[in-house]
């Protein structure tokens, strides 16, 4: 037994060995992979950004190329892309420091920078920022400084001199894209033109003076050409004058020394000989003088033949001339059309970019007005119907508050009645009938209603009473019959009402009240009459008679 208890301590000694060796090696995998998965590499084109507890008392970490290991729990990271951003920039109606609004349309290319400072200016302010929130931020820059620089500048500096514009441009808007983590790439002013036409009217104006400085060097030319045809026309024509001279000296001179050898023979010769000398002279004579013809003649047509060679040559020089400047003149135009053409291409194709443009932001602004009317009618449907269903819990609240409040009225009233039916009915019982009981209550509320009777009339003030009765009725009353009459159908009056209150209220009045009646008109009867006759003033009248009490 007790080999076998030891046997099994034995094995539970390995196998708790096991586990605890299987424990450590799975904690140490777990580790590793750990430190695998949360260590991060960064990439050659993006930057690495490490936010949280990161140390230094600063608010995140950059890392661009090689990696970093990433905390659990404490910390975090996500990257920031390094490619370049073209940012088109529509930019209309800018004043030039001359007031003139100025069109300048250009691409900046922008992205984000590697600098340390830059990079924490990044993560603090365009991590996790969608691409296209991130143009927004830096066109909204680009723009402000760009009108800077623009209202800072005349038009013809701008446009003659692009690169200072451009210079002043990256100077003015770099540090500004440094505070937001981004640098300026490149700026491509793609065109400058104004609303009110003063760069094209300078355009034309360069083209026109280009146009009149090659009429003026053509013409130049064309003079130069000309002056140059007379003077060689002019040497031409001294240098053949002083060679005909010359040879006109020469040739005298050999004339002269042959006749005198000649004279010089003849004198020597017989006297016979001198008719052939002398025709001899004729003869020479004669073949010298057509000599002379012959090279005049020749000298003429030479220079005929030069001067027409050098006015064909001034003429060729000058069309020359005049096809150069034609041609140069064809060249300019060309050149310009073509650049006009190709201007015309670049403003086509920013139209369909800006329309391109435009229609994007329409959709998206369109897109964002449908959803957020979306939701608002939807809103809008879920409050009335919330309010409609509040409204018909707070009716039906109402309702059965009502209901319960007039049920509980109800069933007070009831309960009075009630109540008030069984005390009437002990009431009859105990006064021996309903006649009796009616009898008992009237006489409890007689006084009640004596007062308000009396409260009614009150304030009544009575200065005299006018009866009007007929003028002696059938049995012809005479004078003062009206208040005797009156009197009368007041004391009459009382006994029917005496009765009336014995028969239906039992109340049985005392009988001097008739005796008090019949006494008064007992005596208001001889005492009107007396008056009557005492003012003679009684006067009978159609209608009746008028007495006054």
């Amino acid at each position: 037994m007790n080999g076998l208890l030891s046997m099994l301590l034995a094995i539970d000694a390995d196998q708790t060995r096991v586990i605890f060796i299987a424990f450590i090696v799975l904690l140490v995998f777990s580790f590793v992979m750990l430190l695998v998965k949360r260590y991060k590499r960064c990439p050659s084109n993006k930057i690495l950004v490490k936010y949280g507890k990161v140390g230094g008392g600063s608010a995140a970490s950059c890392i661009h190329g090689g990696g970093s290991f990433v905390w659990p729990l404490i910390q975090d990271y996500d990257f920031l892309d390094l490619e370049p951003r073209q940012i088109e920039i529509p930019l209309r109606g800018a004043l030039s420091i001359e007031n003139i609004r100025v069109n300048v349309p250009s691409v900046f290319t922008v992205a984000i920078g590697t600098e340390p400072a830059v990079m924490n200016n990044a993560a603090i302010r365009l991590l996790g920022l969608k691409p296209q929130e991130i143009d927004n931020q830096a066109r909204d820059i680009i723009f402000g400084q760009l009108r800077q620089v623009i209202a800072s500048m005349q038009i013809e500096e701008i446009n003659r001199d692009r690169d200072s514009f451009l210079d002043r441009v990256q100077s003015s808007l770099e540090p500004e894209l440094r505070k937001i983590g981004l640098v300026l790439i490149n700026v491509n002013i793609t065109d400058i033109t104004d609303e009110s036409g003063y760069i094209e009217a300078i355009g034309r104006k360069a083209a026109a003076t280009a146009v009149k400085q090659a009429e003026v060097d053509v013409a130049e030319q064309e003079k130069k050409g000309a002056i140059g045809v007379a003077n060689a026309e002019r040497e031409q024509d001294i240098m053949v004058a002083e060679a005909n001279k010359e040879r006109d000296i020469g040739t005298k001179s050999a004339d002269r020394d042959r006749v005198i050898e000649v004279a010089n023979l003849d004198k020597d010769a017989q006297v016979g000989a001198q008719t052939a000398a002398y025709q001899r002279d004729a003869d020479i004579a004669d073949a010298e003088r057509a000599k002379r013809i012959r090279v005049a003649d020749a000298d003429a047509t030479a220079v005929t033949g030069e001067n027409e060679a050098k006015a064909k040559i001034a003429q060729a020089d000058a069309s020359l001339q005049v096809e150069r400047a034609e041609a140069y003149q064809r060249g300019e135009t060309k050149k310009r059309v073509a650049e006009a053409d190709v201007l015309k291409a670049q403003y086509l194709a920013q139209a369909d970019a800006a329309k391109a443009e435009a229609e994007k932001v329409e959709a998206e602004k369109m897109a964002d007005l449908v959803a957020v009317a979306r939701a608002e009618k939807a809103k809008i449907v879920v409050d009335a119907e919330a309010e409609a269903e509040r409204k018909r819990i707070d009716a039906q609240g109402e309702a059965a508050a009502i209901f319960a409040k007039l049920e509980a009225e109800a069933r007070g009233q009831y309960e009075i009645l009630a109540k008030k039916g069984q005390g009437l009915g002990e009431i009859v019982a105990a006064c021996g009938g309903s006649q009796q009981a009616f009898q008992m209550l009237m006489l409890e509320h007689l006084e009640k209603l004596s007062e308000n009777a009396a409260h009614a009339i009150s304030n009544i003030k009575f200065d005299k009473v006018v009866v009007w009765d007929g003028a002696g009725g059938a049995g012809g009353g005479g004078e003062g019959s009206a208040t005797s009459n009156f009197l009368s159908s007041l004391a009459g009056s009382l006994p029917p009402m005496l009765h009336m209150m014995k028969d239906i209220g039992g109340v049985e009045m005392p009988e001097f009240f008739g005796q008090l009646v019949k006494d008064a008109e007992a005596k208001a009867a001889p005492a009107a009459k007396s008056t009557a006759k005492a003012t003679g003033k009684a006067k009978p009248k159609a209608g009746g008679d008028a007495s006054e009490a």
